[in-house]
């Protein structure tokens, strides 16, 4: 099979060779602090799914849509060690140089209707040609070939996770209930951008698998925004894109949301996004099988492997693979760390993961070649 038949075997349920061995990345501190234990040099995040022999996510259909253009970038102060700046989505942020982190947000630009109107309405007109690439023709036929081996997917933006960018959790958290007009406007505007580029790329005659929302809305203790606005405002938005996506034959969306989702699930799978990514184990220990047995087959699941569990060691790393395998075999559900792995993590820790993995999920079967394993045999 293919990677892309493979993947879409397993998410339908249907027969397949295995499951996808599949990685989310690393920190970027993660495959330097590595060279010392035996990572090449030539290894970087770009090529590592050829290094480590895992099948790849898919090539997107890239198009332009959210802000633009972008804010000018503006460096503000700069030392050895930290980076002050103004940012391209109009954020003042202070920044570490060393070692990979959350910025520090220090102000953000949109703060109000005024500031909505002036400079980020102009920057989401959901009709301006430069959404779209040069080469989309090119593009399409590409993407669209009988030969494509990879699965094809497009990314239908963010509903509530840029204006959460745009704003700040604080800005956002006040304006839904400070102004709960000007907040479903901003929803609204951002859904018409996603509806219109999608269109015009279905349109134009794109054939694709699947469609990638982002949308970090959660945290450890649940949603940034009360599950009530969520069903209310965002809900239903959420249908009127997976409608237009339904309609051109995409029946597979993810939605990457970090955190404890719990109290969201319900709300995506009737909006029609069935497949919850990457599913963080994090402190509150959500659970890929508990997923599965609350919400059945509709519900299709990637990531949800402990990255902890990497640093402990071969055992505990057997361990999680094995209390995973059921729901493997079942189908609907690609296993892999359920955030970058982090610096922490041993190489020879992963070797093993890797090693496992492809033993015990991919039944040695149709695999890619792993450099890794076989320069450490």
């Amino acid at each position: 099979m293919t990677e892309r038949q493979r993947f879409l075997a397993t998410m339908r349920y249907e027969p397949r060779d295995r499951c996808p061995i599949m990685d989310f990345n690393f920190w970027d501190e993660t495959l330097p602090a590595w060279r010392s234990q035996g990572l090449p040099d030539h290894v970087r995040q770009g090529n590592s799914d050829d290094w480590f022999g895992m099948d790849s996510m898919g090539e997107t259909a890239w198009v332009h849509n959210g802000l633009l253009p972008r804010f000018p970038v503006e460096v503000i102060r700069e030392t050895d060690t930290e980076l002050e700046m103004i940012d391209d989505e109009g954020r003042r942020i202070r920044k570490s140089k060393v070692q990979e982190s959350i910025p520090m947000y220090l102000d953000h630009l949109l703060q109000d209707r005024e500031s909505w109107e002036r400079h980020f309405l102009p920057r989401l007109r959901a009709d301006d040609p430069a959404r779209l690439p040069e080469d989309l023709d090119q593009t399409i036929a590409r993407l669209n070939s009988p030969e494509q081996e990879r699965l094809v997917t497009v990314h239908a933006g963010s509903l509530f996770g840029w204006i959460r960018d745009w704003m700040g959790v604080e800005g956002v958290g006040y304006l839904v209930y400070d102004d709960p007009e000007l907040f479903e406007e901003m929803v609204e505007t951002v859904c018409q951008v996603q509806e219109t580029v999608l269109g015009r790329l279905f349109e134009a005659g794109l054939k694709a698998d699947a469609a990638q929302m982002w949308e970090d809305m959660c945290y450890s203790g649940g949603p940034l925004l009360t599950p009530s606005v969520f069903q209310a405002v965002l809900v239903p938005r959420y249908r009127r894109i997976a409608d237009l996506l339904r309609r051109n034959g995409v029946d597979l969306i993810w939605i990457d949301c970090d955190g404890r989702i719990d109290l969201l699930v319900t709300g995506w799978l009737e909006a029609g996004i069935n497949i919850m990514f990457p599913l963080e184990v994090g402190t509150w220990n959500a659970d890929p099988a508990a997923f599965r047995r609350e919400y059945g087959r509709d519900l299709r699941l990637m990531g949800g492997f402990d990255k902890r569990v990497l640093e402990a060691g071969p055992a505990a790393i057997d361990a999680e693979i094995d209390r995973l395998t059921p729901l493997v075999e079942e189908g609907g559900f690609i296993p892999f760390p359920d955030h970058r792995v982090p610096p922490d993590v041993p190489y020879g820790h992963f070797l093993h993961y890797v090693r496992r993995v492809r033993e015990v999920w991919g039944l040695g079967l149709n695999l890619k070649p792993c450099p890794a394993l076989e320069s450490a045999t």
